[in-house]
Formats: C-alpha cells, sequence, structure tokens
C-alpha cells in the first residue's frame, strides 16, 4: 500500500462519505434528470438533435462517463446513479436512513437470492450486445431512448421487489458493465486497510448492515463471507451474527464482502460498508493506474467481455464516423435484411473474428496453463487498448456534436423556448484542428499501455507477449484507419 494515497485520512472527506445528505442530494438531481430525459424523449421533438433525451444522454453525459469519469474516478458514476435508487427504496423500506435495530422491516419485495447459475456477466454482455445493434436508432430517435430509460428504471425495481440487494446493477445493468471493465484502469479504489482486521470482526456489518441486519442467512451458505472459508466456516460463533455496529448503514448493496475486494470491476461505490464498518478499516485510496490489471483475470465472461467492448468501438466508428452510406443505411434500417446481414456481420466480429485471431496468435505459445486459462488471462490486456479506443471515438463524436447542448438547454423539448437565449445556436464542429491529434495520442498511448499490461500478464502465467502485442497493435491500425 506504500504506493496508495488513502483520501479518508481527511477528516471532512470521511464525514462527508459517511453523510447519507450529499450523496441523497445528487442522487434526487440525478433522478430529476433521468425522469426529465424520459418525458422529454415522449413529448419533446422528435428531431434528436432538438430534444433533450438524446443530447443530454447521448452526448453531454456520454462524454463526462467516457472521458472523465470512467478513466480517472472508475465506478463513480455508480455512485450517484439514480436507475436503483426507486427499487431500494422500496426494498428497504426507507430512503435515508436504516431501520433502528429490531423494528420491523417495511421494505417490500421477496429479497431471494440472484440465481447461482446467473452470478456472472453473461447477462450485462447480452444487454450491452442489444442496445449496441439497435444503437444507431437508439442515438438518433427520442422516444426509443425513453423507452430504454424507462425499461431500464423499471427492470431495476422489478428485480429489487424479487431479489435481494441491487441484483440489476451487478447483473444486468449493460452500463455497469461497461463501468466495471474499464474501472479496474480508474485511479480511485475502496479498499480495506488491514486483512487481519475483518478476518476477526463479528458479525461483518460491512455486508450484513450494522442496524438490522436486513438479509436472511438462509441461501448465503456458498457465499462469502459466510461459506467457502468464510463467516460459517470460520471458528467465530453463530450468535455474532446478531451483533449490532456502533455504526448505521446497510448491507453490501452489491453484495460484495469488501474484506475479499480485489479490483473495482463489482464493487459500485455506494459507500455503504464505510458507514458500517465498526473498525474504520475501508478506505478510498488514490493509487496508479489501472494496478488491478497486474493480476490477470481467469473468467472468461470477463475476457468476452473485453472483446465486446473493443469490437462495438471500432463498429460504431465505422458506422456513425465512417463515409460508408451502404453501412449507415444497414444500421439505421432496423428489421430489414440489410440490418440482419449487419447484425450478423456485428456479432461474427465480437464474438468469432476478433477472438479468433486473438486465439490464433496465442495457441502455439507454451504454458503450464490451458489455451481458455490463457485466453482470459491474456485477454486482460485489451481494457486499457478498449478504453482507449472509446476515448478516441468519443472525442469526435462529442466535438462533433457538442453545440447541441447550447441548443437544448434553452428549449430541451423543442417546443420554441429560448430560456437562456441559445436557442437558436447554430451547429459547428469543435477544436477540429487538435481533434486527429488528441486522437491518435490516444490510440498510440493506449497501444502502449495495453503491450505492458500484456506483459505483466503474461510474465504472470509465464508465456510470451509478442503475439497479444502484434494483435493489439493490428488492432490499433484498424482503428486509427476508421477514425483518421
Amino acid at each position: 500500500m506504500s504506493n496508495r494515497i488513502e483520501f479518508t485520512r481527511s477528516p471532512f472527506i470521511k464525514n462527508a462519505l459517511k453523510s447519507r445528505y450529499p450523496q441523497l442530494a445528487v442522487f434526487i438531481v440525478m433522478l430529476i434528470g433521468y425522469i426529465f430525459a424520459i418525458l422529454a424523449g415522449l413529448i419533446g421533438t422528435p428531431v434528436g438533435s432538438r430534444n433533450f433525451s438524446i443530447v443530454f444522454v447521448w452526448i453531454a453525459w456520454w462524454a463526462i462517463l467516457i472521458l472523465v469519469a470512467v478513466p480517472f474516478f472508475g465506478r463513480g458514476w455508480c455512485a450517484v446513479c439514480p436507475i436503483p435508487l426507486p427499487g431500494e427504496w422500496l426494498q428497504r423500506g426507507a430512503i435515508l436512513r436504516p431501520e433502528r435495530s429490531g423494528a420491523k422491516s417495511k421494505g417490500r419485495g421477496l429479497n431471494l437470492r440472484w440465481p447461482k447459475s446467473l452470478r456472472n456477466i453473461w447477462m450485462q454482455n447480452i444487454s450491452f450486445l442489444l442496445l449496441a445493434l439497435f444503437s444507431s436508432v437508439l442515438l438518433t430517435t427520442p422516444n426509443i431512448t425513453s423507452i430504454v430509460l424507462a425499461a431500464m428504471l423499471f427492470a431495476a425495481i422489478g428485480l429489487s421487489m424479487v431479489f435481494e440487494r441491487r441484483a440489476f446493477c451487478r447483473y444486468l445493468c449493460p452500463v455497469g458493465g461497461f463501468i466495471g471493465l474499464y474501472s479496474q484502469t480508474a485511479p480511485i479504489e475502496l479498499r480495506i486497510k488491514n486483512k487481519q482486521v475483518c478476518v476477526t470482526c463479528e458479525g461483518k456489518p460491512c455486508y450484513n448492515g450494522a442496524s438490522t441486519l436486513g438479509f436472511p442467512l438462509r441461501g448465503l451458505r456458498d457465499t462469502p463471507p459466510f461459506g467457502k472459508r468464510g463467516l460459517l466456516d470460520s471458528p467465530l460463533p453463530r450468535r455474532t451474527l446478531g451483533l449490532r455496529s456502533a455504526n448505521s448503514g446497510y448491507g453490501c448493496p452489491w453484495d460484495v464482502f469488501p474484506g475479499g475486494l480485489t479490483k473495482n470491476t463489482y464493487c459500485g461505490l455506494c459507500m455503504e460498508c464505510i458507514r458500517t464498518c465498526p473498525h474504520d478499516n475501508i478506505a478510498i485510496n488514490l493509487r496508479p493506474f489501472s494496478a488491478d490489471l497486474a493480476k490477470p483475470s481467469t473468467r472468461i465472461d470477463e475476457a468476452f467481455k473485453a472483446f465486446i467492448m473493443l469490437g462495438s468501438a471500432m463498429i460504431y466508428a465505422g458506422v456513425l464516423l465512417g463515409p460508408w452510406g451502404a453501412l449507415k443505411d444497414a444500421a439505421y434500417n432496423v428489421g430489414t435484411s440489410a440490418w440482419f446481414t449487419y447484425a450478423v456481420v456485428f456479432l461474427a466480429i465480437i464474438f468469432v473474428i476478433l477472438p479468433g485471431f486473438f486465439t490464433l496468435g496465442i495457441l502455439k505459445t507454451k504454458s503450464v496453463l490451458s489455451l481458455k486459462q490463457r485466453f482470459a488471462s491474456l485477454a486482460t490486456a485489451l481494457i486499457p487498448l478498449g478504453l482507449m479506443f472509446w476515448v478516441a471515438f468519443s472525442l469526435s463524436f462529442v466535438l462533433t456534436n457538442a453545440t447541441y447542448i447550447f441548443a437544448s438547454l434553452s428549449d430541451p423539448l423543442g417546443l420554441g423556448w429560448n430560456l437562456f437565449g441559445t436557442a437558436n445556436a447554430a451547429w459547428q464542429p469543435m477544436l477540429i484542428s487538435v481533434l486527429a491529434p488528441a486522437q491518435t495520442l490516444a490510440l498510440v498511448g493506449g497501444l502502449i499501455w495495453s503491450a505492458r499490461t500484456a506483459q505483466k500478464a503474461a510474465s504472470e502465467i509465464k508465456t510470451s507477449s509478442i503475439p497479444v502485442i502484434i494483435f493489439c497493435f493490428a488492432a490499433t491500425l484498424v482503428m486509427l484507419w476508421l477514425l483518421l
């Protein structure tokens, strides 16, 4: 931990994170904006470039997410995302504070455990791909954007009424899967300070909650911190499950035991564990970029997420920024034979062509690991490259369309308003002279970053990194050609 700086050493920062009021204030603003985006798409102008739902979701929010939030704050967006709020409030029976000790739960829902066979990110992968296949329509048609936003909100509510904790965020949200993958590169992390403190902590309030343990023990025996060398398998007496902490907070909404947290992928930075830990053993740290990638993943679902994101960025660059009219027509004309051909090619690039070339490259490399294990581990090297592909694509997409933000601020529904005097702002691309150099810098930087990650991953599993570096180099050349 010598290369970490602990932000929560500051009493001001610690108190701000422990207090629910600052986060709640941001939540409410975000929820109001989210609901307004839904309404704007339904009742506002059908012209996408003049509608709040399109402009602020797919230009303003997207720019903040890709260019700032994910690279520098990792899961920071999830800490203020409004989508899980209504369902979580209903599930808990409270908006702000946990129930008093001994109070009967007023929450609604069945609080079932998520099926064990689905405790992975394959459903997130599928949900992202569904949005990606319809993205051309989604990014230009306000009512379609509204329907998708409303569907995500109601899906989160419905899952909260059936399953415990934030099942939608953890297993289904397409944005959450995207952020989770690339949050591993961010310089912000939530980690414990001393593992031994967590081992001896009674009741594990960071996981169970500190006032009322609102999650049943039944059904948790196969997951940490209960089973698999967790609480039930430890010498701690079972009665410790009922002990309360002096701190007040809910159990981890993301179903993560902070004591076993080793990477950012599944931590939503909700701050509940900081509020509940009775030992002040949880910190927010500043660390080197891509610290989580030092130890490569061994999961196939995470490996394919890297290919999905890499391939989608390349396809988006071709469809939305490229000069090929036939490709644009195929992507926009949903339901036609041309669109079905486009969808097949889209999926083939992601699931066959890119993984196929990658596999051919590593096929003959020597290692004690199986090909499947090498594939999963070495795919970790694609994460920095994919992030920089998205940064380069987003720079072009956002700077080309940013002036629409000023017009939409004054006339969010396209009804002829001029609230701030900018409704008639003329469209013009921004910072065109620096766009190409910035994109080139991002792509070359991503290549170097991925090459270093490949060397570390290959060293970890004792194999060669050269095939992975060649693959990354070839992919970078293709992306440069698509963008420049």
